[in-house]
């Protein structure tokens, strides 16, 4: 991405109205990325614009397609074609990274084929090293986007976990690693209503995934058809936040249109390549912060935070850091969703503990917000009405009792 066409992407991501989606898709998977984290910014962009950004988590319509049979002439394992009964020809779903093809295979199982997109992954290397050069620059014309952490973590983040994205491999391994934790705590917690597709490692590499076809709607198909009970979506909550909160390790990119409901109204969770740990310590003081929070202790919610910080705040420090975060929580349990986003007071918030108590949210915390941020739009878009810290307090109650927090 050269100067003038990131200065007009930054344009289409901060202007009032709308931004141009296929312009956005048409610069390149770096651009698309980007867009997509901004999408979880309605503290700088405004909650409309965010949804709309959004629709990049899963609709790539314009993105070009790419022929399926080239790639397996060069890229397939050998004796990849032979295996298959029918492949079909044109693109199930064609979005930034990849694209997928239903098939059946000879033993008669219904899969679908990914494959990476090459002319999107032989850029996306150069095209970080570009957008690090214009975010330095960028910076200095506008300076609110350092309010919260270090946006060349933001860069460095969004690469590492695009990178795991473009070897195949790697959902094979997040997905087996995912349902290893899922086996260890089952005797205590319970999570049979989460399962993994299956997968062909032997006609899969680093280039092509071929994996169980799985009939059911994506949560994004669930938010659109309006047909996602709020007692379902809660126990979504629980089994990903038992990953989040109880275990710290957790699929790093689980918008709503990479959790299947199939057809027996299991969670099925896709798209499995970029497995996040946080650090303890994180992990630990967020967890703290949301449990106290839904027992509406206020005082003992803001200290929790304070374990993130590298130096202990001098007195004024401390005062003028509680006295916004009163600010920031005043009549918090009494306003659902829909009247105030959980995203939007996540972000004051941690621009709160960073400015005044010295807290420190870097690299490693991001897919942790970004996760919550991914939950809070999806119940801004399916049950605004809801209280979500009131409701997960059970939850949370029962990860400290059966997961050992």
């Amino acid at each position: 991405m050269r100067m003038l066409t990131f200065f007009r992407f930054m344009r289409q991501i901060l202007r009032k109205k709308p931004a141009d989606l296929d312009w956005i898709q048409r610069q390149g998977l770096i651009a698309v990325k980007l867009a997509q984290i901004f999408a979880l910014r309605p503290d700088l962009l405004g909650v409309e614009k965010c949804r709309q950004l959004q629709q990049l988590y899963q609709h790539a319509a314009s993105i070009e397609s790419e022929n399926l049979h080239e790639t397996i002439a060069t890229k397939a394992p050998a004796g990849f074609a032979d295996a298959f009964d029918f492949i079909d020809d044109e693109p199930l779903a064609a979005a930034s990274v990849g694209q997928v093809h239903r098939g059946r295979l000879k033993t008669g199982e219904e899969v679908v084929i990914k494959f990476i997109k090459q002319a999107n992954a032989v850029e996306f290397k150069k095209e970080v090293v570009r957008m690090r050069r214009w975010l330095r620059i960028f910076l200095i014309f506008a300076p609110k986007l350092r309010k919260v952490g270090n946006p060349m973590a933001l860069i460095n983040h969004v690469a590492d976990y695009t990178l795991r994205e473009l070897d195949l491999r790697n959902e094979i391994k997040g997905a087996a690693e995912l349902k290893e934790i899922q086996t260890s705590v089952s005797k205590d917690f319970d999570m049979s209503l989460l399962r993994f597709p299956i997968y062909y490692p032997e006609l899969s590499n680093q280039d092509i995934l071929v994996s169980e076809f799985i009939e059911g709607m994506s949560l994004e198909e669930g938010i659109e058809t309006k047909s996602l009970s709020w007692d379902f979506l809660l126990q979504f909550f629980r089994i990903h936040g038992a990953y989040l909160f109880g275990i710290g390790t957790f699929h790093g990119d689980l918008h709503p249109g990479n959790c299947i409901v199939d057809s027996n109204g299991k969670f099925v969770f896709i798209d499995n390549g970029a497995i996040c740990h946080a650090p303890q310590h994180v992990a630990h003081s967020l967890f703290t912060f949301f449990d106290h929070l839904s027992r509406q202790e206020r005082h003992e919610a803001f200290t929790a935070l304070l374990a993130m910080t590298e130096l202990p705040p001098k007195k004024k420090k401390l005062e003028k850091y509680y006295a916004t975060m009163e600010e920031i929580y005043h009549d918090f349990e009494l306003k659902p969703v829909g009247e105030q986003s959980l995203t939007r007071i996540m972000m004051r918030t941690v621009r709160a503990a960073v400015e005044h108590a010295g807290a420190h949210f870097g690299e490693e915390a991001f897919p942790i917000i970004r996760a919550l941020m991914y939950l809070d739009g999806l119940v801004i878009r399916t049950h605004p009405e809801a209280l979500l810290i009131q409701s997960m307090g059970p939850f949370l109650e029962e990860f400290k009792s059966k997961l050992n927090i």
